[in-house]
Parts: structure tokens; C-alpha cells; sequence
């Protein structure tokens, strides 16, 4: 989808803190209608934070966070942040982000069909009445990308969509994800994944705390803004055309980068 000069998200100058120690500094970034954006950093560098202050669940200590009015957020958290055995079906998990005045545990027919629309969409429709705790880890991850996208949000926002997966779930989140922005879907999410999700992606902004570069893999995947990013140093090469990002000293894995 184009993006347009829409703006969704803009947030102006965001510090955050936890106690006294400040995990986001000054920073400022926008998200417009149509955009797929990734944020890339280490462990530590904010990424979660900025999600949550945008999720309003954290507190911004300075600078501020506007949306455009009446938007629609659809959350997806870190898989392993998810207790798998809480005993609910796929499709009770789906239907609880509907409105909190609808009486619990009833599920009208047309919410029943609106999981199963949803489901069908994410190529996971025979899972609806499994219980969440048998379902492998692509299937995991889809239906909390389909309990998000239940709402019809304006923007999806996914913290680590492909932490903790292997590298076939990896490229099924990816492509599932790229047919979602096609149809229209404004994306943003964080990634530890350079090579296998930050890669192929439209545009990344690299965090650690404050903005280092912003724009697409070819300009920030280089070894300065990395090196600037992660404090070490880091070999780019290309492959199939995309940036290849190599750790000093580690050779990625079979599979990274494709």
C-alpha cells in the first residue's frame, strides 16, 4: 500500500524513565497511514518502552505523543510473555477484546463468525475450539495477531513478532505480515531480527535510547549506524540483493537473510 502524509502516531522529543534511570531520550519519530516500520536496537534500548508509551501504558516524562482521533490500536505482545496455559479456547481468546460491557462468557453468533472471518484470513481457521496451549509456535503467534486485528485497528503494533520462533514460522510471520500491509494495514513493530524480519522491511528506525538513523535497510543496515546501535562492530554484506548483517566474529545462521 502507498503510504500517505497521514500522520497516525507522532511523538515529539519522548523521554522515558524507570526510577531515575532514563531508558528513552528525546526521541522523535512518526508513523504515517500505509507504513510499515520496524524498530531495531539491543536489549535494553527502549524498544518495549516506546511501544508501551504509545500503548499509553507507560508514562512519558517529558515530550509528548499525539494520534490522530478515535484511532484504533491493535496489540500484539511478545509470545513468551503469554501464559499458554490459562484455560481458554482460540476463539475465547480472540473474542475477550471485545467491549468489557458485553456479558462474559456468551458468545453471539456473529462474533462467532467475525473469529472465524478473521481466522479463515490468517490461514488458521481449523484452530478456533483448541485450546491455546496446543497450538504450535506459528500458530501461537497468529492467533494474537488475529485477537489484535478482531477490532479492525487503524495500525497493528507488534512487539518481537519473531522471538523465540524458528526460521519457518520466521518467514510465515513475514510474508503473513506483508500480505496484511498490502491490503492496507499500517504496521509498526520491534525486532531483534535484522536479517530475517528488519532486512525486509520498507523502513527501520535504530534505537538505543535515542534515535540513530531512520530510513530504509540500505541506509541505516550499515556498519557505522550499527556499530553506533549495538556498540560493537558489525560486517554488512549483501545478499540476494538485501543487506546481510554479521556480528563480529559470529557467522549468521543458515537461513538469516533470506
Amino acid at each position: 500500500m502507498p503510504m500517505s502524509n497521514e500522520s497516525l502516531i507522532n511523538c515529539e522529543h519522548v523521554s522515558c524513565t524507570y526510577g531515575n534511570a532514563a531508558v528513552l531520550d528525546d526521541v522523535y519519530m512518526q508513523v504515517n497511514r500505509g507504513e510499515f516500520v520496524g524498530v531495531v536496537g539491543p536489549s535494553g534500548s527502549g524498544k518495549t518502552t516506546l511501544l508501551k508509551a504509545i500503548l499509553g501504558t507507560h508514562p512519558v516524562a517529558h515530550g509528548s505523543i499525539t494520534m490522530q482521533p478515535k484511532l484504533t490500536l491493535g496489540y500484539v505482545p511478545q509470545v513468551e510473555t503469554v501464559d499458554w496455559y490459562f484455560p481458554v479456547t482460540v476463539e475465547e481468546v480472540i473474542v475477550m477484546t471485545r467491549s468489557k460491557s458485553t456479558w462474559w462468557p456468551r458468545i453471539t453468533p456473529s462474533e462467532r463468525k467475525a473469529v472465524r472471518d478473521v481466522l479463515d484470513r490468517l490461514g488458521i481457521g481449523e484452530v478456533a475450539n483448541r485450546h491455546i496451549r496446543e497450538l504450535s509456535g506459528g500458530q501461537q503467534q497468529r492467533v494474537f495477531l488475529a485477537r489484535a486485528m478482531f477490532c479492525n485497528p487503524d495500525i497493528l503494533i507488534m512487539d518481537e513478532p519473531t522471538s523465540g520462533v524458528d526460521v519457518r514460522t520466521r518467514h510465515e510471520v513475514l510474508h503473513l505480515l506483508a500480505d496484511l500491509h498490502a491490503d492496507g494495514l499500517t504496521i509498526l513493530l520491534t525486532t531483534h531480527d535484522l536479517n530475517g524480519l528488519a532486512a525486509h522491511l520498507p523502513r527501520l528506525v535504530c534505537l538505543n535510547k535515542r534515535v540513530i538513523a531512520d530510513g530504509n535497510p540500505r541506509e541505516v543496515l550499515t556498519p557505522s549506524v550499527l556499530e553506533s546501535t549495538y556498540g560493537a562492530p558489525m560486517e554488512v554484506l549483501e545478499h540476494g540483493g538485501m543487506p546481510l548483517v554479521i556480528d563480529h566474529g559470529r557467522v549468521p545462521m543458515r537461513g538469516e537473510g533470506k
